[in-house]
């Protein structure tokens, strides 16, 4: 049975009181305290003197202490003013810098040999005269006019030069109509336009089975050829000096051309060998019987003597190095057309202010260098006449018996092309086992041509790339072209882009992937990345580039591309130039508005950021299209659009 204890009211009385008393002594020694604390501190600090004689007066021996450091001790020392790292700060340069070329500066190019045009060739500053600002467009500067209407049209203010308009105005070069230009597509010697003058050529060589696919216009004017050509799927690089035809390649750029600055003078076209399927020259003003070759044996005279009496003295005199320069890059079996002085010299000799004996001595001289070449002349029909390559050099080295000049080359590699000396020899092709082998392969047709097997890659000319590494390259950037479009939408909207620059091309995966949208790509092959040299592969796919060494400006104009790729260019030259003045050549070839899409190491790419929010760009650091433990990121990048202020503006 359980027992209940009972407790009395008066016990449960003097317990309750118990527990109330401890809560009300509790309350007023936390009250007393509390203001004994603000009593003390209304009187202000104790004096030190007060606390050394209570001290002193302490009847215990003082004890040792230790003072507490509460201090991090693993950070480093804050700079001192002196060694501080300022923000990095590029303002826009001088409005007359609007239209600057560092490597082509007309002042600098004064202080050249006008030999041989030696002063037209790249000349670029040295470390000391690199701007630190950023070349500013033009007031009133438009985003151009979108594919295929570009080809027509640009805006004035993009380009406001007149001169063109004023001197080609009865040859249909250029026009000015109110605040745009308009191209109507002639030319010196197709005053028809140049899609007929192209008709015609197609009459005479096969422009439609895709056996010809890259082509090179020297001294392009405006481009109408290339620009006429895209829509037979024929890709041209124009190119032209920056002379007293004021902004020609800048014309070209404007209407969505791939054109570049350049120059036939003293060094190698940046091309490789056997680049072209096609070259081409209306009244270019190149000249191609002068410089170069200067001896042959008494058969070749004897020979020249029984083709015509004339020629004799002409053959002796014989030179050609242009020529010889443009075999170099011409593909076995690819063509040269030639059109205006001295073609058809008969007709045009008096329009020409020329006396037909000059024409005819010039005519003559190229025919007896193309000889030389070994090069067939297939036709001459009016205004036109063409030549042939040979598919491989065994006749041609048979005949060296009998043209003593050009021997050919036994040094230099065929492919080195950057600042490299002209030879007065003739280019080697690879060799071949049978008379009708094309020397370094037969190149597939196009399309089909963009991803078949490079000959260069399967012949195992290429050390270190073999046709499996191609594959999977290519399917790498067909990922990575997808994976940008979903970061960039302006990227993945057709026609948004028009003229692409590819800075570290490889073995052109970036360009073959976009190659159904309406756009071209240039794609630069670093001449630093000499462990394996590229280019060549890269025309073989159809496609077009250019040798460049990005510790120095671009040939070409500000603002000549829409977008620029870059794949781990900033590690690449990290201990060759400076980043910034990496960056600031992007920002002078950018148009605004221009996106920009960088790939390299993350802590490259932070360095990369600080950089470009003082150019005016907006940017963000994205993972790898493989996730976020890839060390290597993506910055996108779009330049602000900006332009000089219309007091400023020249």
């Amino acid at each position: 049975m359980a027992v209940t204890r009972y407790l009395s009211p008066i016990t449960l009385f003097n317990t309750k009181n118990s527990n109330l008393y401890s809560l009300t002594l509790l309350a007023i020694l936390c009250t007393t305290f509390y203001f004994i604390g603000i009593w003390q501190h209304s009187l202000g600090p104790i004096p030190n003197s007060t606390v050394t004689a209570v001290l002193s007066s302490a009847a215990c021996n003082p004890l040792p202490t230790t003072q507490l450091d509460f201090m991090p001790h693993h950070l480093p020392l804050d700079p001192s003013p002196s060694t501080a790292v300022p923000a990095p700060h590029f303002p826009p340069c001088d409005p007359s810098f609007s239209e600057y070329t560092p490597c082509e500066d007309a002042r600098r190019s004064l202080k050249f040999d006008r030999d041989m045009l030696i002063y037209r060739q790249r000349h670029c500053p040295e470390k000391e005269e690199l701007l630190k600002c950023r070349i500013p467009a033009p007031y009133g500067y438009k985003v151009p006019f979108r594919w295929p209407k570009s080809r027509e049209f640009a805006w004035f203010a993009n380009a406001p030069h007149k001169e063109l308009a004023v001197e080609k105005k009865n040859q249909n070069w250029i026009k000015v109509e109110g605040d745009r230009f308009r191209f109507p597509g002639g030319g010196t010697m197709f005053p028809r336009g140049a899609d007929a003058y192209i008709d015609d050529i197609d009459k005479l060589i096969n422009l439609k089975d895709g056996s010809i696919r890259t082509a090179i216009d020297t001294g392009c004017g405006v481009a109408s050829w290339g620009a006429y050509l895209l829509s037979r799927n024929i890709l041209a690089v124009s190119f032209a000096p920056r002379d007293t035809h004021v902004s020609q390649v800048q014309f070209a750029l404007e209407r969505g051309v791939p054109a570049l600055i350049g120059v036939l003078a003293s060094i190698r076209l940046p091309y490789p060998s056997r680049a072209f399927d096609m070259a081409h020259c209306s009244r270019c003003l190149i000249p191609w019987g002068t410089y170069g070759i200067r001896s042959f044996n008494s058969n070749v005279l004897l020979l020249a003597f029984c083709f015509s009496p004339k020629l004799t003295l002409l053959v002796h005199h014989a030179d050609g190095i242009y020529l010889i320069e443009v075999d170099r890059i011409l593909r076995p079996g690819g063509y040269w057309i030639l059109s205006g002085p001295p073609i058809n010299w008969q007709n045009h000799w008096r329009g020409w202010n020329r006396t037909a004996d000059d024409l005819e001595q010039e005519q003559s001289r190229i025919e007896a260098v193309a000889r030389t070449l070994c090069w067939k002349k297939m036709v001459q029909r009016g205004d036109l006449a063409i030549w042939q390559k040979p598919s491989n050099h065994i006749h041609c080295k048979a005949n060296r018996k009998v043209f003593k000049q050009p021997k050919f080359c036994q040094s230099q590699d065929p492919d080195t092309a950057w600042y490299t000396k002209l030879e007065k020899c003739l280019t080697p092709l690879p060799e071949v086992a049978d008379i009708k082998e094309v020397a370094g392969g037969q190149l597939t047709k196009w399309p089909e041509r963009l991803n078949a097997i490079p000959p260069r890659i399967s012949s195992g000319s290429l050390t270190g790339i073999t046709e499996n590494m191609f594959v999977e390259n290519t399917e790498l950037w067909k990922k990575r072209v997808e994976y940008y479009k979903r970061i960039d939408y302006q990227l993945a909207e057709t026609g948004r882009y028009r003229n692409l620059l590819d800075m570290n091309a490889y073995l052109g995966g970036f360009a073959a992937a976009l190659v159904d949208d309406p756009l071209w790509v240039m794609n630069t092959v670093p001449v630093e990345a000499d462990r394996i040299n590229t280019l060549g592969v890269i025309y073989e796919r159809g496609l077009i580039g250019t040798y460049q060494n990005w510790c120095e400006a671009m040939s070409t104009y500000p603002r000549t591309y829409d977008f620029i790729h870059a794949d781990s260019i900033i590690s690449l030259y990290k201990d060759r130039c400076g980043t910034e003045d990496i960056l600031l050549e992007m920002d002078r070839i950018l148009r605004p508005e221009g996106s920009v899409i960088i790939r390299d190491d993350v802590d490259v790419l932070l360095k990369i950021k600080k950089i470009i929010d003082a150019m005016q760009w907006e940017g963000r650091i994205v993972d790898h299209e493989n996730g976020p433990l890839e060390r290597e990121k993506i910055l996108f990048a779009v330049k602000q659009y900006w332009t000089a202020s219309p007091k400023q503006d020249q």
